[in-house]
């Protein structure tokens, strides 16, 4: 009898444990989910300003939200086992090799991450896995803070579904680029303040995957005042949700190589 309840007992955690899971996957808001908000470095990317954004939305949408403004966590194993996405705001820093693999294991076995601008695009210069995990490194900013647009080329993605181009007046991101991230939207380069890039198209928003870990990275937001653009602010909203997803949804196709094979 007792072998028959203890049965029961384990069949029915089981069951419980995967509607909790289902519902965690279904739910596209960051209700249950577990952040680390990892924020500093160079201050001209506004990291306290944008922690004070960021975290109170997402606080609102039901998340757990941990804030740390230094890279040790990164070594906590502990920690990095139990939450479900880091959102990094970090710019010209430096990691160390301990600090680094904690980020990129927790990666690779499926947290999400995401970030803008400097803060994810910027990071570490010296850290080529770290620039292979993000998808792309910041490499110019051609005329400083300049007006420019931005194209949605991905109409039927989540993350850009029914948004509409528009209009930045901020640092104008160009940037080296994983062929095989997939690219929800691009900037065009007038040539004005470096003529030889005239026409170039560059990739501003892109999602792709690192092991089992979404990774998910917009060049937007110079400074907080950036997301008072609606567009610019949704997208980072919707990616930030998008990558939390990532220990309790299938991976998505998200290759598409620019090379032919």
């Amino acid at each position: 009898m007792k072998k028959y309840v203890l049965l029961l007992l384990s069949l029915f955690l089981g069951f419980a444990s995967a509607v909790q899971a289902q519902e965690k996957s279904s739910d596209t808001s960051l209700k249950g989910k577990k952040i680390l908000f990892v924020y500093g470095g160079w201050e001209g990317h506004d990291p306290v300003p944008c922690r004070d954004l960021f975290v109170p939305w997402m606080r609102s949408e039901g998340a757990e939200v941990i804030t740390k403004d230094n890279l040790n966590c990164y070594t906590d194993t502990v920690l990095m086992s139990q939450i479900d996405l880091v959102v990094q705001v970090w710019t010209m820093g430096t990691i160390t090799g301990e600090q680094e693999r904690g980020l990129l294991k927790a990666v690779e076995r499926g947290v999400g991450i995401a970030g803008w601008h400097g803060g994810l695009g910027d990071s570490f210069r010296n850290n080529v896995d770290y620039q292979f995990m993000v998808g792309g490194q910041w490499v110019a900013h051609p005329g400083g803070v300049i007006d420019y647009d931005v194209n949605i080329i991905d109409h039927e993605d989540p993350v850009t579904k029914g948004l509409k181009d528009f209009h930045m007046h901020s640092e104008h991101y160009y940037v080296h680029v994983d062929p095989n991230v997939k690219v929800l939207a691009t900037t065009t380069f007038s040539g004005k303040y470096a003529s030889w890039i005239e026409g170039c198209v560059i990739p501003v928003v892109w999602k792709k995957m690192y092991g089992k870990g979404r990774v998910f990275y917009s060049s937007l937001g110079h400074v907080a005042e950036d997301f008072e653009v609606k567009e610019n602010f949704e997208i980072m909203k919707r990616g930030i949700r998008w990558a939390a997803q990532s220990k309790y949804a299938a991976p998505e196709k998200w290759l598409s190589p620019v090379y032919a094979r």
